[in-house]
């Protein structure tokens, strides 16, 4: 085997990681754009959509795909568009902290929704830790009240991130991951487009400063559509339960970056870090038992 053969398998850990890591500063990106959250979502979809439509053109790939296809990829691009409201509607009223850490619940909606969606067998396992995390987002409610809203919001975000996850599960059998991933853009961008035109027109006419605009192009370029291309690359040579286990450290990376840069504002109390050591617990925890099942 070649010395380049060897480098490989650590070259594809390293990108990896660099995506898991850009993956956890999305959250501090919502902190300081100063964009109310479906503006930001609106631009992101937008930025994303003409990334990937380049990406795809420059690679040569085909657009079409079958009329019934492309209509429930534009209606899950909505709901990946009501998910990034919610979890940045989150970070506006309460901090990076608190939506990363509820977001993380997103396994325990999976363990509900993927039987009655997809009619497979329950996994006890995975029941038992959607109830810790359960018990885990308890904790933080009991002891950071005040962050309610930000709470819920984060919640809702995680259930749709279940829900659309569950859905692109079946869509990645058929159709290439790079053209859902623009269609899905584009599904999101004309549904809050026409969200805004009816209830809130106004909003079309909050331009983002120039500060923001550069986090926009930083937030729609390379966290969303580039990362996207170069977590699909890497899938290439590295196993799922790899895969799997580093994206585990988003959370941990976004709110070591928001302590870092927010200080104070991402302090939180002893409650709140032990339920979200349980909850991160719960995320490791399945990791384990899959790869258990891969094993034997």
């Amino acid at each position: 085997m070649s010395e380049k053969q060897n480098f490989t398998p650590y070259r594809n850990h390293i990108y990896l990681h660099i995506i898991v890591f850009v993956w956890g500063f999305t959250g501090i990106l919502g902190k300081l754009i100063t964009l109310p959250a479906i503006s930001l979502v609106w631009y992101r979809m937008l930025i994303a959509f003409l990334g990937l439509g380049a990406f795809i053109l420059w690679r040569r790939s085909r657009f079409s795909i079958p009329p019934r296809s492309l209509f429930y990829l534009i209606i899950t691009g909505i709901l990946i568009a009501a998910h990034w409201i919610f979890f940045f509607a989150s970070i506006k009223v309460s901090n990076v902290s608190i939506a990363l850490t509820c977001i993380a619940s997103t396994s325990f909606f999976t363990a509900l929704l993927q039987p009655l969606l997809l009619r497979t067998r329950v996994l006890f396992y995975e029941v038992m830790l959607g109830l810790i995390v359960v018990g885990g987002i308890y904790l933080i409610f009991q002891f950071e009240g005040q962050f309610l809203a930000g709470i819920i919001y984060s919640l809702a975000a995680a259930f749709l991130a279940a829900l659309f996850t569950i859905i692109n599960s079946l869509f990645i059998k058929k159709i290439d991951p790079v053209a859902i991933s623009f269609y899905e853009m584009l599904g999101g961008f004309i549904g809050i487009s026409l969200y805004l035109t009816i209830f809130s027109p106004h909003l079309f006419l909050l331009f983002p400063s120039g500060v923001d605009f550069c986090w926009l192009l930083v937030l729609g370029l390379l966290c969303t559509a580039l990362a996207f291309v170069v977590s699909i690359s890497v899938m290439k040579e590295l196993s799922p339960y790899t895969v799997t286990i580093s994206v585990n450290m988003e959370p941990i990376y976004a709110i070591l970056l928001a302590l870092c840069l927010f200080g104070d504002e991402e302090k939180m109390t002893f409650g709140f870090y032990l339920g979200a050591l349980v909850i991160l617990f719960t995320i490791f925890a399945n990791a384990y038992f899959k790869k258990r099942q891969t094993v034997y």
